[in-house]
């Protein structure tokens, strides 16, 4: 449970925050994750989702962007558990995931565009945490994500720990 509401920051921080489209669905146990950003681009390869996943997360939150291929899963049940045990607060795939339920049953927020049953390749792209953009937004490495059931806001700080002076009414 979150003591944090998107809407709220976008009311508390208007200046500071940019919202992402609303094309994400999500999947996992968790409606509402937040955390520092860290990014991968991922065309049809998951390789270094996996890589990502398999190191603590610290809290933090993998966005993985797939250029919205609908062809396969950069996100199955099997990683999505390797993100909850290793830390990460979430997953936001601009992708597709696959064994939806199961990833629904574990304890990490997951967002993607949709569920598509074939796997991915392992071509072994090495592309980390290099701006992507997509849903509207531009994401940045070691920026902020909010995510709950209302949407995905961005900033360039952390918001739920302002320095003094910086919330804007």
């Amino acid at each position: 449970m979150t003591d944090w509401k998107t809407a709220d920051l976008c009311d508390d921080f208007p200046s500071l925050t940019q919202i992402a489209a609303p094309l994400l669905q999500d999947y996992g146990g968790l409606t509402s994750f937040c955390g520092k950003i860290v990014i991968v681009q991922a065309f049809d390869d998951n390789t270094l989702v996996k890589e990502m996943l398999a190191k603590s997360g610290k809290g933090q939150v993998l966005v993985v962007d797939g250029g919205a291929s609908t062809r396969c899963a950069l996100v199955g049940d099997l990683l999505a558990q390797k993100g909850c045990d290793n830390s990460w607060s979430g997953i936001v795939v601009n992708g597709c995931i696959r064994d939806s339920e199961a990833i629904s049953k574990i304890a990490i927020g997951v967002k993607a565009i949709n569920t598509v049953p074939n796997k991915s390749s392992s071509k072994g792209m090495k592309n980390i945490n290099i701006p992507v953009s997509f849903a509207g937004v531009m994401f940045h490495p070691n920026h902020y994500l909010y995510s709950d059931e209302d949407g995905i806001v961005l900033a360039d700080q952390d918001l739920l720990h302002p320095k003094l002076g910086e919330k804007q009414k």
